[in-house]
């Protein structure tokens, strides 16, 4: 009977994440919000049903990887070139700022006295730097407030912030559990990217002309390129010692511009949807446990959650003030930029798996993700109501606000055309 029990896991898993996912969406909260709480209350925190197994832990391990894969094939390099100095000031500052303040939190609680005590107190700063803007987006398009100068700056930062958080994960990540000298480390970090250089090169060289201009069953690039990505991973770790994740985040950066990186996504997606996300977004909840939180973990928590919104607030804010945005514009930008949320988790959770995340620092974390997701849409409203007597923000174009659209009516008219098909089907019987 033990040897069935995980179908049994993963159906629970995935009817709890769902219908919990359901009912965080009414109330205008993404559905990871609903998983997460679905693997709180089936855990050790709340109910106990559940236990992570190896097998629950290896299938989150590659939908973990699957994320950060996707995650890189959204990450559009020729609109990254085009975000332009004041995005990547907003970005670079929305980085420096948390990071620092995450990092001095922890040191209260976790006074440095050797390496390893300073990387566990660095990487809860890393944790913090990562943005989710999916909640912001989704609250500006209700707004009518994306196609504006702040939306397009919060656009244009979120992806260069995806993009300085990965590199300082994968500097963090070199140091876990290692007793070589530094220099080893950092040639190990700079071979990392020299080979990554070097790999980019010959897929723009060799392979991008070939599946641009293939024109045959496109399943076959969906399967080279999930190999493709889990090589990637498999060598950072291995050649490098860097994280598995940031392998695959590059694996599909490499892949994010060729004409058939839509219908790659569009794939993906379909099995992060269906099983992988799930799995790992209730796997972080099944990691909490409540056993051990004091009241002097409270405390750290609510330090974190404040130490989240005001740094990301002012970092963000104060580098939306260098580019000349308005005083109100800024402080919407750095609103705009305090939800935390996937890639968030993904770190913590993968410095639980290295080493560079405390115990006692996981709960807190998990807490300061969902708190940051229900605050960003409250406190980006009030913003623009305050705004509505002040100031006018002007509508304006952009190739990043087309983007973000585009992969959202592509999702309905994929939806539609199902639909379609399926009513054909009836008047045809």
């Amino acid at each position: 009977m033990e040897s069935y029990k995980y179908l049994l896991d993963i159906a629970l898993i995935l009817i709890s994440t769902k219908i919990l996912g359901l009912l965080t969406r009414r109330i205008q909260l993404p559905q990871v919000v609903g998983a997460l709480i679905a693997g709180l209350l089936l855990g050790p925190a709340c109910f106990g049903v559940l236990q992570e197994t190896d097998f629950i832990k290896n299938i989150a391990e590659i939908g973990v990887i699957v994320l950060m894969f996707a995650a890189g094939l959204e990450t559009d390099v020729q609109e990254l070139k085009k975000t332009g100095l004041a995005s990547f000031i907003i970005a670079l500052l929305g980085v420096i700022v948390p990071l620092i303040g995450g990092y001095f939190v922890a040191t209260i609680y976790n006074p440095v006295t050797d390496q390893q005590t300073m990387l566990q107190n660095i990487f809860v700063g890393v944790v913090l730097t990562a943005t989710s803007v999916s909640i912001t987006v989704e609250t500006l398009k209700e707004l009518g407030k994306l196609s504006t100068k702040t939306g397009n700056a919060i656009l244009g930062a979120a992806l260069i912030d995806d993009v300085l958080g990965i590199i300082a994960l994968t500097v963090i990540s070199s140091f876990a559990g290692s007793d070589v000298s530094l220099w080893v480390i950092l040639l190990k970090i700079l071979g990392f990217f020299i080979f990554c250089g070097v790999v980019a090169f010959l897929f723009i060289k060799f392979v991008n002309p070939w599946i641009n201009k293939y024109k045959k069953d496109l399943r076959r690039f969906v399967i080279l390129a999930f190999a493709f990505c889990l090589l990637m991973s498999f060598a950072a770790e291995y050649f490098f010692g860097v994280s598995d994740i940031t392998g695959a985040f590059v694996a599909g950066l490499i892949l994010s511009n060729n004409k058939k990186t839509s219908y790659m996504l569009n794939r993906f997606d379909t099995v992060s949807y269906v099983l992988l996300s799930p799995v790992f977004f209730a796997s972080v909840g099944l990691k909490v446990t409540f056993s051990n939180m004091s009241a002097t973990v409270v405390v750290l928590t609510v330090l974190l959650l404040v130490v989240a919104i005001l740094s990301k607030m002012i970092g963000c804010g104060l580098g939306a003030k260098i580019c000349k945005y308005t005083n109100l514009q800024s402080v919407k930008i750095g609103i705009g930029m305090i939800s935390r949320g996937e890639v968030a988790l993904i770190v913590a959770t993968k410095g639980m798996s290295m080493g560079l995340m405390k115990d006692e620092f996981f709960a807190p974390l998990v807490l300061v993700v969902v708190a940051t997701t229900i605050v960003t849409p409250i406190l980006l409203k009030l913003a623009y109501k305050y705004q509505a007597s002040r100031e006018a923000d002007v509508p304006m174009a952009s190739s990043l606000v087309d983007k973000v659209e585009e992969r959202n009516d592509l999702e309905k008219i994929t939806q539609n055309a199902a639909n379609m098909h399926e009513e054909m089907k009836e008047i045809h019987k």
